[in-house]
């Protein structure tokens, strides 16, 4: 007798007929509830396509599902820096998945939907009616592609003044807006349901105030069931946590309270800007439903290729110059300046100091690695070290994995993949 192949939480999903986010973290609920084991769910940021692989590669080492959380900026109808728009990005997801036999679930999810979200929508000051309708028209893209899972996030307003702070009820009508018109397009192409994600991290002013948090998501679950969305409901939100772009502390404590309180209404808090954590067990002690993280993998493709440049040999016909390409590529693409600190305000990238410049370049390639001129020096570097039996793709996708298994193990992930899809199938809509 040939033994039946195990489902994995997606196919499970589909065919209890919830949406695979949603399936995930309510058989994470029903596991909590048997065995006082809680799981944090991983999202990577596909920021290259050496993290996209690495993140396959460590879920199926780790016998773990993983999202994926792609910004506007990485993946869109423009292409985004990944040279990916949706479309594109999820048939490459496919692709690698049968390539390296990946059989576990890959959760393909849009992050940071919302007006100015864009850097090229602030950069070329769109109004509020042209960020609104590129963010739609983004959406439509996702939802057509088969993301699994989009982040509404509507909580900048390019037109306030330094200091100002956008509403808490226009941020609800500007996430209802995007809601609704997902939904709708949706329903008119018949495709089946999908999972949301709302809110902010701190950089965006966050939701940690429990008074501004409880009028989000009343207003939110209000204004839902009165457009007939009743039956929509935010799986994850997104909560201020402790985690930025410069700290790396999570803070159990203010974790604790959004999650209890996110429980009210049938969420759980995601954190982001989750890189190099330095309590990543916290995570799941805390009952976080999920973390992001991104820019650290970028960082760890950066030092795996300056440290194997290291090896070319000296009497290589030609060298890669590599690291010097990267870093040339980062001051000419202009978008270095976002990260410049109020005491480096109009400085030139060669007036910041020696830490600086390697910070912002490490960080900052993520927006690079499809410069033609990047991708060639890429190339020459594979090539001189293939003739002294260095894959250096292979070296850099590995070392990438690596960095990704203190998740899966901090954050109770591994071999996790067969218990959640055997709870998914014994569970009803």
């Amino acid at each position: 007798m040939v033994q039946r192949k195990l489902d994995n939480c997606r196919s499970a999903a589909e065919k209890i007929g919830l949406p695979v986010v949603d399936a995930l973290i309510e058989a994470i609920k029903i596991r909590y509830s048997r065995t006082g084991i809680w799981s944090t769910l991983f999202a990577a940021c596909p920021n290259s396509e050496a993290v996209l692989r690495a993140s396959l590669l460590a879920a199926k080492e780790n016998d773990s599902p993983i999202l994926f959380a792609a910004t506007l900026n990485q993946v869109d109808c423009d292409r985004g820096y990944t040279g990916w728009n949706q479309k594109d990005f999820v048939e490459l997801v496919k692709k690698i998945s049968k390539e390296m036999n990946f059989e576990n679930t890959a959760v393909i999810a849009l992050d940071h939907g919302g007006p100015w979200l864009k850097d090229r929508q602030r950069i070329e000051s769109y109004d509020f009616e042209r960020a609104m309708s590129g963010v739609k028209q983004s959406v439509e893209e996702c939802v057509a592609a088969g993301y699994d899972m989009l982040h509404i996030d509507a909580t900048v307003d390019a037109r306030l003044k330094q200091g100002e702070i956008i509403s808490i009820h226009t941020v609800v009508d500007w996430t209802l807006q995007l809601i609704v018109h997902a939904e709708k397009f949706r329903n008119k192409n018949g495709i089946a349901p999908i999972s949301y994600e709302v809110g902010t991290e701190e950089v965006h002013g966050g939701l940690a105030d429990m008074a501004v948090f409880h009028t989000f998501l009343k207003e939110l679950k209000a204004g839902l069931v009165s457009n007939g969305l009743g039956d929509v409901w935010p799986k994850f939100v997104v909560g201020k946590v402790g985690t930025d772009l410069h700290t790396t502390y999570f803070d159990p404590e203010v974790a604790s309270e959004l999650v209890k309180a996110a429980e009210q209404y049938g969420s759980v808090i995601k954190g982001h800007y989750s890189d190099s954590v330095s309590n990543p067990e916290a995570y799941p002690a805390t009952r976080m439903g999920g973390a992001n993280v991104g820019p650290e993998f970028t960082e760890i493709e950066y030092d795996t290729l300056v440290s194997l440049e290291k090896k070319e040999s000296a009497s290589a016909s030609s060298r890669s110059n590599l690291e010097k390409e990267l870093q040339n590529a980062v001051e000419e693409s202009g978008r270095w300046k976002k990260w410049l600190q109020a005491d480096e305000k109009g400085k030139r990238f060669s007036d910041l100091t020696p830490a600086r410049k390697a910070w912002i370049t490490k960080t900052g390639c993520r927006y690079i690695w499809t410069s033609p001129r990047v991708v060639a020096s890429r190339k020459k570097l594979a090539s001189n070290l293939a003739k002294q039996g260095i894959d250096v793709e292979d070296t850099v996708v590995r070392a990438i994995a690596k960095c990704m298994k203190k998740y899966f193990d901090k954050f109770n992930l591994s071999g996790i993949e067969k218990d959640l899809a055997k709870i998914i199938m014994e569970m009803k809509k």
